[in-house]
């Protein structure tokens, strides 16, 4: 085996590849991120390095024969007055602008192809530590009952259905009901949401699982999804009988701990191999054909068209799912989908997240609502024009029956005095 670079972020990770690595014959050489990195690095070979010393990443590898390279771990957005920028970072300031541009999937593979286009070659996880990803089968002494197995094939089928958007990496369901999609906050957010919805469960009794595995087209040599500890926690204090992964193409972080955890939470852990799309759930991959009437003075711009394009694809796919009736998508991105929290919450969560990124763009991004034809009374109430107004939300899309907006003078009234555009959407 060659010497394999890690270049550490934060968390235990890139630790466990370096022991993962050692313990199979081969010889690691680990470039640390000051202020990320995990100072058990230093039971390594190691390089400490900082965000500005891009030229020194390079030559280091380089330098210590280590031409095949793995990225893990956590990292933060670096404080630029504590930078101190070498020349490589100057001469590769071009391709580092072009790098930060787009959404997190396409900075990941330009990340891919920097390191590529200087000289390395770029491994994931799965290639140098087959032994942290999830295998098939039950994981654990806990197995899954037939119950878990049906919702556990919703769950993949909540996931493929959103795989044209790119979202959905996690769902939880119970009982055939999803209760939960990943958006933008991650899993662990999202159980800690499952675990506050009212009457989850009754005391003592568990039901459900988290569906977990990557987005389509996701670049796994840097982005594997992983569940530990944490995960293992919080999905029994969700009151949910299990976990269950894509096997092999999600982590398993500190394995013997995960099983111990689950054994003792009473939390089965099971990875599904081969799983194919059922024809019952293929209806989901289904889109209709719309138009699209505005409903007011203003106009949605030709980015905001993208928003509610994306949005219509995100619920009208989950309809089957009977979930998934709103999202709040920014710039082609979904930050939420609605669930069972319903959708005032889902928009104060979109809203948390915007406040987290700190987000000061003015009117950008859309909350897409779907309203069912068999709906009596299945207007927009004015509540959710006035909360996706004080998010700074560009407009509203509802794709549905004419009812819909209810008296459309009235609807489109309220959209220009709050500033918001409105876009009716109908099948044709």
């Amino acid at each position: 085996m060659t010497r394999i670079g890690i270049l550490a972020g934060g968390g235990r990770l890139p630790l466990m590849i370096a022991e993962s690595v050692t313990a199979r014959g081969g010889t690691v050489h680990i470039v640390g991120i000051e202020g990320e990195a995990d100072p058990g690095v230093a039971r390594f070979p190691h390089t400490w390095v900082n965000w500005g010393q891009i030229g020194r990443m390079v030559a280091t590898l380089r330098s210590e024969g280590a031409r095949q390279l793995v990225i893990a771990g956590a990292v933060t957005r670096p404080d630029l007055r504590r930078i101190r920028p070498d020349a490589g970072f100057f001469r590769s300031l071009p391709q580092i602008l072009r790098l930060l541009a787009g959404g997190d999937d396409s900075v990941l593979t330009r990340v891919v192809r920097f390191f590529e286009g200087n000289g390395l070659v770029v491994l994931g996880v799965h290639d140098v530590a087959p032994d942290l990803v999830a295998g098939a089968g039950r994981q654990g002494s806990i197995g899954l009952t037939e119950a878990d197995c049906a919702d556990a094939e919703v769950g993949f089928a909540v996931r493929h259905a959103l795989a044209p958007v790119d979202a959905g990496q996690a769902v939880v369901v119970a009982h055939g009901k999803v209760l939960a999609i990943e958006g933008a906050e991650g899993t662990d957010a999202m159980l800690q949401r499952v675990a506050a919805l009212p009457s989850r469960a009754p005391a003592g009794s568990r039901a459900g699982v988290l569906a977990k595995g990557p987005k389509p087209g996701q670049e796994l040599r840097v982005d594997m999804p992983a569940i530990g500890p944490r995960t293992i926690e919080q999905a029994a204090a969700a009151a949910l009988a299990g976990v269950v992964v894509e096997a092999g193409a999600v982590l398993v972080l500190d394995r013997a701990q995960v099983i111990r955890i689950a054994d003792a939470r009473n939390c089965a852990i099971h990875g599904l191999a081969d799983w194919t799309l059922r024809p019952a759930a293929q209806v989901g991959a289904a889109a209709r054909e719309r138009t699209g009437r505005v409903i007011g003075r203003l106009r949605p711009s030709r980015r905001d068209a993208g928003d509610i394009e994306t949005g219509l694809a995100a619920v009208e796919s989950l309809a089957p799912f009977a979930t998934g009736a709103g999202a709040v998508v920014v710039r082609r991105y979904i930050r939420a989908i609605e669930a069972a929290e319903g959708p005032a919450a889902m928009l104060e969560r979109a809203a948390v997240l915007r406040r987290q990124w700190g987000l000061r763009w003015h009117k950008v991004g859309v909350f897409v609502r779907r309203v069912a034809d068999a709906e009596e009374d299945g207007s927009v109430p004015a509540a959710l024009f006035a909360q996706a107004a004080s998010q700074e939300l560009a407009g509203i899309a509802v794709t549905g029956p004419a009812h819909a907006l209810g008296p459309y003078e009235d609807a489109g009234r309220l959209a220009d005095d709050l500033g918001l555009f409105l876009v009716l959407c109908e099948a044709t």
